[in-house]
């Protein structure tokens, strides 16, 4: 398989720049795997495709103000890009310069606070923050929009580029497909009687990282890290048993739960994960997925052509291209059914 197995062109004006007014207000295709059959309906009707024996599992990671603006020792302006969070006082990050800083070297940020830079590994610096990453990143740091959305953050991003039900920081990047519920929808569901749980993996800056190599297998994926309970792999098996479906949200829960399940069923896992899904994987947990919009050539687009299989995702994303659906983080859903 070629990277270019799975590009596609989309118009620049089919990328949502802005979220809907009402985080429900998306359209949703329903995609039928199984058949190839595809229905265009609103994101509100979901709560019609999912029955009370099935499973929605979230990914409850929260996204953390991760750019950063300051200069370099000698002068030089630099913006900084988390890209993980190592522990307490250390993370991997981008630093965009004129011309890279050494290690050793300090990175001061506006305020004045001081960064060390530890130590360089291929485009990433690890970089000390000697009052802490998150203490750091709340008092200084600015919502790091995706870069297609080609403009700078504004004060009602930092609601609508998070889940509502967002309780772990560490991400970098939201889950896109989880942003398209408001508290309302989660009463539905539970009222409705659809059992819930909750995962954490901290989506990295790398998921936005080009695939640049030209066979897909070539490709190495960017660790990141996860946090997969007992509590949600009692409720996979307890789904499986009374033959409910697992339906991830998102491709954050599905990689989880399939990074956790190599034994057939998931295990409790904390730790790290680069999982690569890409066609002729085995799903092991998942049996349904919802999810947003993905870029051409993304290794996302190869994790849904695995799901879904490769001919049917094409042709979903060319019938919503014709059907002018919204793409990428603001945009419209998909749920993927089989």
């Amino acid at each position: 398989m070629k990277v270019s197995d799975f590009e596609y062109h989309l118009p620049s004006h089919l990328i949502a720049r802005y979220p809907t007014k009402d985080r429900t207000g998306s359209r949703l295709l329903h995609l039928n795997a199984s058949t190839g059959d595809i229905r265009h309906m609103h994101f509100r009707d979901v709560i019609d495709l999912i029955e009370p024996k099935d499973l929605m599992v979230f990914n409850n990671t929260q996204v953390i103000p991760a750019r950063f603006f300051g200069r370099k020792d000698s002068g030089g302006k630099v913006e900084i890009l988390l890209e993980r969070v190592i522990d307490q006082t250390t993370a991997l990050a981008q630093v965009r310069a004129s011309k890279g800083p050494k290690p050793g070297g300090v990175i001061l940020l506006d305020d004045g606070a001081e960064l060390s830079v530890l130590d360089r590994s291929g485009e990433f610096f690890r970089l000390a923050f000697p009052s802490g990453v998150l203490a750091t990143a709340k008092k200084l740091g600015r919502m790091p929009l995706p870069p297609y959305l080609e403009r700078q953050e504004e004060t009602s991003d930092l609601e609508r580029y998070q889940t509502v039900y967002a309780s772990q920081p560490g991400a970098v990047a939201a889950p896109t497909a989880g942003l398209h519920f408001d508290r309302s929808m989660l009463d539905r569901l539970s009222k409705k009687g659809v059992a819930r749980a909750e995962l954490t993996l901290h989506v990295g800056a790398g998921t936005f990282q080009p695939v640049r190599v030209e066979k897909v297998t070539d490709h190495h994926m960017h660790h990141e890290t996860i946090e997969v309970s007992e509590g949600v792999c009692l409720a996979v098996d307890e789904a499986k048993k009374r033959q409910g479906r697992v339906i991830a949200v998102g491709t954050t829960s599905v990689r989880s739960l399939e990074a956790v399940s190599a034994s057939g069923k998931p295990q409790p896992y904390s730790g790290d994960t680069d999982i690569f899904i890409y066609p002729g994987y085995e799903f092991r947990s998942v049996d349904a997925m919802l999810t947003n919009f993905h870029l051409p050539g993304s290794t996302l687009m190869m994790l849904v052509s695995a799901f879904a299989g490769h001919d049917n995702i094409m042709q979903a994303y060319a019938l919503a291209i014709e059907e002018s659906y919204r793409f990428f983080s603001y945009g419209d859903s998909m749920l993927i059914t089989r």
